[in-house]
């Protein structure tokens, strides 16, 4: 029988990228087209994928979730990188202003342009999670910055679209796993021919790494997380020695 893989997969521009890791490391790197596909690879053998994008979606009233409103608190400098998501319904719009319009009126906030520039994201990963629940019980929202952000120990300084912070953020992996840069650079190569980005792929890393047992415990944004209308969880996983908040 196959060992179980453990997944980290992040947006990647119009791809997904994902690292798979065996309970004992790297296994392989792979791009997709959409989340479905990607689904379809692991179903059989994934114990736990971890997603970068919102998956529980607020319907109407107060938009900011729990979970993103604790993210910030830890995350220092980088806590812009964790944006507020569209309400579930915005989400299925393909035209800003019309996203922008119904997120108002169901929340009387404005929305964000950089958070609808993920609404496809969202919708699909929503559909997919609310039509299979195989995928919805496998498939959890983290998020790279706080899985940085609890391996090292305190917040990250750079954006990671930086050489700065491309070399803060592999410091930080290769603390944490000696093994951390050449398994990122194995699966930099795997993405090789494809528009990918190398951040999205340390992304992808960090996601896996969380994903994978190893030291330290799995936590989560809010401890106890709240659901969402569809039945998802609000939540924002990640692994550290102890929590980055109060149980």
């Amino acid at each position: 029988m196959a060992e179980p893989l453990y997944v980290g997969v992040d947006r990647s521009d119009e791809s997904w990228v994902a690292v798979a890791f065996t309970g004992d490391g790297f296994d392989h790197a792979s791009v997709f087209d959409s989340i479905g596909e990607c689904w379809s690879a692991y179903d059989e053998r994934a114990r736990r994928i971890l997603v970068g994008v919102p998956i529980g979606l607020v319907e109407s009233g107060e938009p900011d979730r729990r979970c993103d409103e604790l993210a910030r608190s830890v995350l220092g400098e980088r806590s812009s990188t964790i944006r507020t998501p569209p309400v579930r319904e915005a989400t299925r719009k393909q035209r800003y202003s019309t996203a922008n319009r119904v997120h108002r009126r169901k929340t009387g906030r404005e929305l964000s342009e950089q958070a609808f520039a993920r609404s496809d994201s969202l919708a699909r990963v929503d559909e997919l999670l609310q039509e299979l629940p195989e995928a919805a019980a496998a498939i959890r929202e983290s998020h790279p910055e706080v899985c940085f952000r609890a391996f090292g120990g305190e917040p990250l300084s750079y954006s990671k679209r930086t050489a700065g912070g491309y070399a803060e953020r592999m410091r930080v992996l290769a603390h944490y796993d000696r093994d951390a840069a050449p398994t990122v650079q194995k699966a930099a190569e795997a993405t090789g021919g494809t528009a990918v980005a190398v951040d999205d792929v340390l992304d992808a890393v960090a996601l896996a790494y969380t994903a994978q047992p190893g030291d330290g415990e799995l936590y989560t944004l809010p401890p106890e997380p709240p659901r969402d209308a569809a039945g998802l969880p609000m939540e924002i996983v990640y692994r550290a020695a102890s929590p980055l908040v109060e149980q």
